[in-house]
């Protein structure tokens, strides 16, 4: 019925806001915001009416969750970053029917996922910021999944994101774009040597090591890197455990996904951090090939570490 038209991997830098504003930030974010307009252009000329963001500031404890209220409306300070985001306006509608389908199918396929749709959850700024440059004029419905996940398997994600693109596909009278919303490395600046590491990552190792996942993401070594996702995340501080990016590639087929990333904003630093802008090409898929849900009496913490 519905047809996911879009992918990508984001950045959310909250420096991009600092970029509009006077000072001596001014403008050195326009490549990442230029980014996301482009990515919001090839959204719009593909017809996609909702934007679902995985997003790694939203953090959660047990279960998965999705925010289908109808209308988001307000100013956003970051609790993490008050000084870089602080009285951000924003405003764009959900899409409550959306999110509650994606749950369901979530819950059918195992992987248990709960909507909130009379809620007062405002979205966080790994949806915000990019839709404050994507979706100033609310032209696309939002709907923000949970990717900041503590006591999750990166396998439960990536078939959670595999559920998602079979609610859309196969029952949603509609076009989406799924976005993983999250940096590749995330190490932040030490406390202190944060303004020395405004545009710079926060070692050598974790440069050359993202450098490398660009390059496979661009050759489409799909089974190599999902096969070393779990390390990554691990060894290379992947933000939100890199959750947002196993939803991504579940919804994609896995290891089986045989497109091609194609980077929009190649990759910067950013406090230490690796980000980019990256479309990932929506291709078919066969389903077999996403990682089974653990079951519920699995123990222990392995969203890193665990191998899928």
């Amino acid at each position: 019925m519905g047809k996911l038209a879009l992918a990508a991997k984001i950045t959310h830098v909250p420096s991009m806001y600092l970029s509009e504003l006077p000072g001596d930030r001014h403008g050195s974010r326009q490549d990442a915001i230029d980014g996301h307009i482009e990515i919001g252009r090839r959204c719009r000329a593909l017809g996609v009416d909702t934007i679902v963001v995985f997003d790694t500031h939203w953090l959660v404890n047990a279960n998965y969750h999705v925010n289908a209220g109808s209308h988001f409306k307000g100013l956003y300070t970051s609790n993490e970053l008050p000084h870089f985001i602080s009285n951000m306006a924003y405003e764009f509608p959900g899409n409550p029917g959306l999110g509650k389908l994606l749950a369901e199918v979530c819950n059918d396929y195992g992987v248990e996922t709960l909507a909130h749709e009379r809620t007062t959850l405002a979205p966080e700024y790994g949806t915000l910021v990019p839709m404050r440059y994507m979706n100033a004029d609310q032209h696309f419905k939002v709907v923000s999944v949970s990717a900041l996940c503590q006591a999750h398997y990166l396998n439960d994600s990536a078939r959670l994101g595999w559920a998602m693109r079979c609610a859309v596909e196969d029952h949603y009278d509609g076009t989406a774009a799924f976005f993983a919303s999250g940096s590749l490395s995330h190490r932040f600046a030490q406390n202190g040597l944060a303004p020395e590491y405004a545009f710079k990552i926060w070692s050598p190792f974790l440069e050359a090591l993202d450098h490398e996942v660009v390059r496979m993401w661009e050759r489409g070594e799909w089974k190599q890197f999902c096969g070393m996702l779990p390390e990554y995340a691990a060894k290379g501080h992947g933000e939100g455990f890199m959750h947002d990016t196993a939803m991504l590639l579940g919804a994609l087929g896995w290891s089986e996904y045989d497109g091609c990333a194609e980077v929009i904003t190649p990759y910067f630093g950013a406090s230490g951090t690796g980000q980019i802008n990256a479309v990932f090409p929506v291709t078919a898929v066969d389903g077999d090939a996403i990682p089974k849900a653990q079951a519920s009496s699995a123990g222990g913490y392995t969203h890193i570490g665990q191998r899928l």
